[in-house]
């Protein structure tokens, strides 16, 4: 009789669950995803229902899953309880062949602790073939929109460029944050704002600040007082003005505490209050939910619940603790008669998950610290505190508001004239009477925003009370430009549109700052020279696909696929039918258009006739001269170099450093060689220049690409040249006409070739003794390398119709 098998995702979740279920079980991990679609192919069937040809990814796992599955009694698929999770599951049924006679359950938990893991277990469900769909949806998805729009970004922008139906919607809200500020004037406006205190005081506490709100019985808005000229005038009114109490408001406010985490607002807070990035933040959350040992008898064990999730759910059982833990901790007055229950504001959310929560409130973080690293501890902090502060009662603030007037000359305090004083100004002021949650927890703000009820103390006052004048204060003040995204308010501004979903969100973050669209300055998102014109091009010929409504409704299909209300192909149907009419339209309208370059104001330093451009090659941003041209020959001017900005932005063309001599001979005139720098990146080039032009690549290893060999076997296309042996970019030989570039015949097999007659001996390589690594140069202005012909596009055969199987 064989073990239970149960597999889960990661090797730490094996290790935690293993000890829960104990003897007559076997816990085991797929290390992830163990089938995906294949990366150098498309592996859509477009013609028959989007069919999608998978590949096994991890061999030798899978191999180790077959046995395992074939002496086990049952299998138990333990993967992440959300759509991803389930697709995994469901890919490890494909990839190891499950004999027809062992029985298969699927079971989810939110929390990896011992009740949580043996309860799954004991209430076994099947896949869901739905989640499943979903996420089979969202791979074809991605799949046929980065897969067929990233060529015409390579070809028109740079090579190695990627587009994605939700990460070019990111870059977008970033580049068009930047022009907003960029166009943003500032508008001027002033208040007039007066320092009071009670008369004949002198004490501090007795003294407050309030702002004008009205001028004859007429509401200021903000920028009522547009100038000095306006301000001063108001001023001058009120010299030798009198002040007194109008009105006094006194009220209770109650402030709520805010819900717990979800995926989302985790990645928010930590940002602002850990200054953790969200893949940061996921990572220390992940190792958290797997497991770590606490030490004593409860060993290891997940201190979180799941953390991907959109929901502000919690159970019953964990509010109860908590309630237990909230009285003996702080006492009854801090629980609310009931436990709060919070409604999720994400679009698309799952109401049947739970927030994120510690597993257990009785475990503080004091109690764990020894036993978790300085960033996990403070990231379990947080979780703990937050999730505490939301099963609290209400802070209670004693808020008031008192309206002063400002009665002018000729006018008594008791008069009302037009409704009262010509000018009244308000002081508010809040107190807090009861802490509340605020005892455990305050939740940080995004720039721009402001304190709720930051504590402004007013004096004892009383209705007609005179005041006296410490100084009248005409301020200015401008309007500020929109605040640049911050890794959290870019999460919580695709959060807002229903863009994307819990699981996506720091990888989207950190792939759009990986392919250099974005960068990172002080916390702060800027959009590249790169980014920007990525995104006008988008923009410009797939308005759709970056259209912030559309990738929204696109995302709620996919949650309509999941819960059953819609079917995945025909929602793929009728994404991809009007999707390749504007791209087969976009291809045409491209064709003749030249690769994407910004010209610029500077002047060319070499010819002194051209503009430099500023062009996109492998290594980054360059400048060139726009007089540029393959065909203008000597009308053309070849300069380039690497450039950076100063701090108002402006381009500032980097000196051109001494090129740096490297212990490598030249094989055709025996001088040393010296490391140069193109836009393809570093090469070796002929100190002898002019009078040698040779050049040698350097490879990805830092080495020169190893020289020609001679084969002895005629080109078969122009039977002039000889084949020789050569290596390729990624270090694969093949075998070219040593006529190159004038003849670009090139071959990976020598079979069935003919021998080369040679008129004259072949010069051999000079030999050259093995070189070391070549370190990578500073910028250097060098003549831009010969234009390689591209070969012809291959092509492929479809992938054959496959059976669904879900």
């Amino acid at each position: 009789m064989g073990d239970k098998l149960v597999i889960v995702e990661s090797p730490a979740k094996a290790k935690t669950i293993q000890k829960y279920l104990g003897r007559g079980y076997r816990v085991t991990s797929s290390m992830g995803h163990v089938r995906d679609l294949p990366k150098k192919e498309l592996s859509i069937d477009v013609e028959h229902d989007f069919e999608p040809v998978y590949e096994v990814t991890k061999q030798k796992v899978v191999s180790e899953l077959r046995q395992a599955v074939r002496g086990a009694d049952a299998i138990y698929l333990a993967t992440d309880p959300d759509r991803e999770g389930e697709a995994i599951a469901w890919h490890i049924t494909q990839a190891v062949s499950v004999p027809k006679r062992t029985p298969v359950h699927r079971v989810v938990f939110q929390e990896i602790t011992k009740n949580a893991v043996l309860q799954a277990i004991n209430n076994p469900r099947k896949i869901d073939s739905n989640l499943v769909d979903a996420q089979q949806a969202r791979r074809v998805l991605d799949r046929l929109v980065g897969y067929q729009l990233s060529p015409l970004l390579w070809d028109k922008v740079k090579r190695g460029l990627s587009a994605g139906r939700v990460q070019s919607v990111a870059v977008r809200l970033i580049v068009e944050r930047e022009e907003s500020i960029e166009a943003f004037v500032a508008q001027e406006y002033w208040t007039i704002e007066a320092d009071l205190s009670k008369q004949g005081s002198s004490a501090k506490r007795d003294a407050f600040r309030a702002v004008l709100i009205e001028r004859g019985g007429k509401k200021l808005d903000k920028f009522a007082v547009e100038n000095k000229e306006q301000a001063d005038a108001i001023v001058a009114d009120l010299g030798g003005a009198r002040y007194a109490v109008q009105k006094i408001v006194r009220r209770d406010k109650r402030r709520s505490a805010a819900p717990p985490f979800t995926t989302s607002t985790l990645q928010q807070e930590a940002g602002r209050k850990l200054g953790f990035s969200a893949k940061k933040t996921m990572t220390l959350a992940q190792r958290l939910y797997e497991g770590v040992d606490v030490g004593g008898d409860e060993g290891a064990v997940g201190l979180i619940t799941y953390m991907r999730t959109d929901s502000t759910n919690v159970s019953g059982e964990a509010q109860q603790e908590a309630r237990e833990v909230i009285g003996r901790l702080y006492g009854a007055d801090y629980l609310p008669e009931k436990p709060p229950v919070y409604k999720t504001k994400a679009k698309g959310a799952q109401e049947a998950h739970e927030a994120v929560r510690p597993t257990s409130s009785a475990r503080r973080p004091e109690a764990v610290a020894a036993k978790l690293d300085r960033d996990l501890l403070r990231l379990y902090d947080l979780i703990w505190k937050r999730f505490l502060a939301s099963q609290m009662a209400p802070a209670v603030f004693d808020s008031t508001t008192v309206d002063i007037g400002a009665f002018t000359r000729g006018q008594g305090t008791g008069d009302r004239g037009q409704g009262g004083a010509p000018y009244t100004f308000r002081a508010t002021g809040s107190v807090m009477k009861f802490p509340g949650f605020l005892a455990v927890y305050n939740v940080s703000l995004d720039e721009g925003e402001e304190e709720e009820d930051s504590e402004r103390r007013l004096p004892q006052l009383s209705e007609g009370e005179l005041l006296s004048l410490l100084a009248l204060l005409p301020l200015q003040h401008f309007t500020e430009p929109p605040p640049r995204f911050t890794e959290a308010s870019l999460v919580k501004e695709l959060e807002q549109l229903g863009i994307g979903r819990p699981s996506t969100y720091a990888s989207i973050i950190s792939t759009i700052q990986d392919r250099e669209y974005v960068e990172l300055s002080e916390k702060k998102l800027i959009p590249t020279t790169l980014g920007r014109v990525v995104t006008d091009l988008l923009v410009k010929h797939f308005p759709k696909i970056v259209d912030y409504d559309f990738t929204s409704a696109l995302e709620q299909q996919l949650d309509d696929i999941a819960d059953g209300a819609k079917r995945w192909v025909p929602v793929l149907h009728e994404f991809y039918g009007p999707f390749h009419t504007t791209l087969t339209n976009a291809r045409s309208e491209m064709r003749n258009v030249k690769r994407e370059e910004i010209l610029t104001e500077v002047l060319c330093p070499k010819c002194g006739l051209g503009f430099l451009a500023i062009k996109f090659g492998r290594n980054g941003e360059f400048l060139a001269c726009s007089r540029y041209s393959k065909e203008s020959g000597p009308d053309s001017c070849d300069f380039t170099s690497d450039f950076h900005r100063d701090g108002d932005g402006k381009i500032v063309i980097d000196k051109a450093a001494a090129p740096e001599t490297s212990d490598v001979m030249c094989n055709l005139c025996g001088r040393p060689m010296v490391i140069k720098k193109s836009r393809f990146g570093p090469f070796l080039g002929c100190s002898g220049y002019p009078e040698c032009a040779n050049t040698r690549r350097i490879g990805k290893d830092g080495k020169p690409v190893p020289l020609p060999v001679p084969t002895g076997v005629a080109c078969p296309k122009c039977s002039e040249g000889e084949l020789m042996g050569r290596r390729g970019k990624f270090g694969r030989p093949f075998y070219g006409c040593s006529r190159y570039p004038k003849c670009d015949y090139a071959t990976n097999s020598l079979e069935e070739m003919a021998p080369v007659v040679h008129t004259e001996p072949v010069a051999k390589p000079a030999a050259e003794k093995k070189p070391a690594a070549v370190k990578k140069p500073a910028a250097s202005s060098t003549k831009k390398p010969a234009t390689v012909k591209k070969p012809a596009a291959s092509t492929t055969k479809k992938p054959a119709a496959r059976k669904k199987s879900a």
